[in-house]
């Protein structure tokens, strides 16, 4: 087999149903299952059966140690893979690979719900964005949680790290994006703003909205126009929506 990917570009999933989803899943690239002596039944048969079609090693392991690598004793139900991250890499080290020309970024800002990190996910890479930022700092890592919201996108979508949001938007404004929040509190929306083809829009957090360190570094707001009183819309709802209005503007011949 290949050498292992870095540690930093793994992600270990745990859990019957999505152990094999990604096994099934041609996109993942599943280096090693580890099922505890004790797990059984017909989940079981099938998870091993898969990996033996795939060439994936199956380790046997207590219990212990199935939970120390999974890091949830509760949900693991006795499996974990290593499952490497084709397109996890820095923000810096995909910035410095980018061609110059349009392109099109989501940054995430204090977005918690892991679920809503995989649905943004997944609207992008079906948008054809360029990537997703996900900062170390407040937003979760791609694990089970994101990558089952993702219907197993993550596994091999962009995904662009960076220490915090704020450095995030740093290292593509010094790229040439220009960054732009999406608040519902802005003055123009996003329908008729005049957006550059290099744009990187910025998504707040589900409580908070954007964070003010990251506010001060932005170029402008834009708002997702809304009706019959409604303040304001889920996180990954309105990062879908400008994911694909985004897309929608590669599309229109100037």
């Amino acid at each position: 087999m290949a050498g292992r990917p870095p540690r930093d570009r793994v992600i270990t999933l745990y859990g019957r149903m999505p152990v094999l989803e990604a096994l099934l899943d041609p996109r993942a690239a599943v280096s090693k299952v580890v099922i505890a002596h004790r797990a059984e039944g017909a989940a079981i048969d099938r998870i091993t059966a898969a990996a033996a079609a795939r060439q994936v090693p199956v380790e046997r392991a207590d219990a212990a140690r199935v939970t120390r690598l999974s890091g949830n004793g509760r949900h693991d139900q006795g499996v974990v893979a290593d499952v490497a991250s084709t397109g996890l890499q820095e923000v810096e080290t995909w910035l410095a690979a980018c061609p110059a020309g349009p392109a099109a970024l989501l940054v995430l800002d204090g977005v918690t719900n892991p679920a809503n990190v995989g649905l943004v996910i997944r609207s992008a890479v079906a948008a054809g964005l360029d990537g997703v930022v996900l900062p170390r700092a407040g937003v979760p890592a791609v694990g089970p949680l994101v990558v089952k919201a993702s219907a197993g996108v993550a596994l091999s979508a962009t995904l662009l790290q960076a220490a915090t949001a704020a450095d995030a938007v740093d290292a593509v404004a010094a790229a040439g994006f220009t960054t732009i929040g999406l608040t519902p509190g802005a003055g123009e929306d996003l329908w008729h703003a005049r957006l550059p083809g290099r744009v990187a829009l910025v998504l707040g957090g589900e409580t908070a909205g954007i964070s003010p360190e990251v506010a001060s570094r932005l170029v402008g707001c834009v708002r997702i126009p809304l009706a019959a009183g409604v303040d304001s819309l889920n996180v990954a709802v309105a990062g879908s929506l400008a994911a694909f209005e985004l897309a929608r503007r590669r599309t229109v011949t100037p």
